[in-house]
């Protein structure tokens, strides 16, 4: 049964956020999630922005969730919040509170994911219902080689053809020792 406090929660959360520009980062299993932390603190520098975080399950590995100040959401929350009719739904009441979806790090498997329609987690659920007439920012981040796979550009230009826009990978030594863009 769902619990009256998680709604209350969540209403005060969403409905009375405290900037006048709402920035929602969705962050994947990326190494790159690592920077979540700066990411959000950066973010929060800038006056009258309001920022929450909605979190895949693998881009828990990469950071540590008492380093991040903002709310972060998960599917375990989607799925709570949600017992019946009249209950309000995570990813749509997520993508009513944001101006602005940053995808940070977007990786390989969500990337295939967010191109061919599947929505199977919070986030991709998001973005499969995010309003095309709001901005949508996305930064790949996979190991090179992933990255170099003709699939991948595909991929990338379906997401442009949806208007939403690439923050292109940067080159460097990745964790895993190669040398490339990441």
């Amino acid at each position: 049964m769902q619990s009256d406090d998680f709604v209350s929660s969540l209403k005060t959360d969403l409905f009375k956020s405290s900037g006048t520009f709402r920035v929602l980062v969705g962050v994947t299993g990326s190494v790159a999630a690592l920077k979540l932390p700066f990411l959000v603190s950066e973010l929060l520098q800038l006056p009258e922005v309001d920022v929450r975080v909605v979190t895949t399950e693998h881009a828990k590995h990469f950071y540590n969730p008492s380093d991040v100040s903002v709310k972060i959401y998960t599917d375990k929350d989607e799925w709570e919040l949600w017992t019946q009719r009249s209950d309000p739904v995570l990813h749509i009441e997520l993508r009513r509170w944001a101006d602005l979806l940053i995808i940070a790090p977007l990786d390989a498997n969500t990337l295939g994911k967010i191109a061919n329609g599947i929505c199977d987690n919070l986030l991709t659920c998001v973005v499969r219902a995010w309003d095309t007439s709001r901005p949508l920012l996305f930064c790949p981040a996979m190991n090179t080689a992933m990255w170099l796979h003709p699939i991948t550009a595909q991929q990338v230009s379906g997401l442009k053809e949806f208007g939403y826009v690439e923050i292109p990978c940067i080159a460097k030594k990745l964790v895993c020792g190669d040398e490339g863009l990441t």
